[in-house]
């Protein structure tokens, strides 16, 4: 008897994997992703969450802007961008020489 490696995706050819992208996460995963990064951005490493929440909202949104499609994409990407911009101003305030935040 022969074992039968590989036989098992035969029988279903039209997978959820199939249908959209071979692999990687989906539209939604994605935007849940990118608001837990937004919102963890706020509070720790936002010149990093915040890009990869801008990344992880528009590949979410199927990059379109389209807002009715995805709220959790939309408020990674809007989140995001608030948080980077936050960190930058805050980045360039501690660079001062009052090493003050304005």
């Amino acid at each position: 008897m022969m074992a039968g490696f590989g036989h098992g995706t035969r029988r279903y050819p039209r997978s959820r994997g199939r249908t959209w992208q071979r692999s990687g996460p989906d539209r939604a995963t994605l935007g849940i992703i990118g608001t837990i990064c937004a919102v963890a951005g706020f509070f720790t490493l936002g010149i990093i969450l915040g890009p990869v929440a801008v990344v992880c909202g528009w590949l979410a949104m199927g990059r379109t802007w389209s807002p009715d499609r995805n709220i959790p994409a939309l408020v990674a990407l809007v989140l995001g961008a608030i948080d980077t911009l936050l960190a930058i101003i805050w980045l360039a305030g501690s660079a001062t020489m009052g090493n003050g935040f304005f």
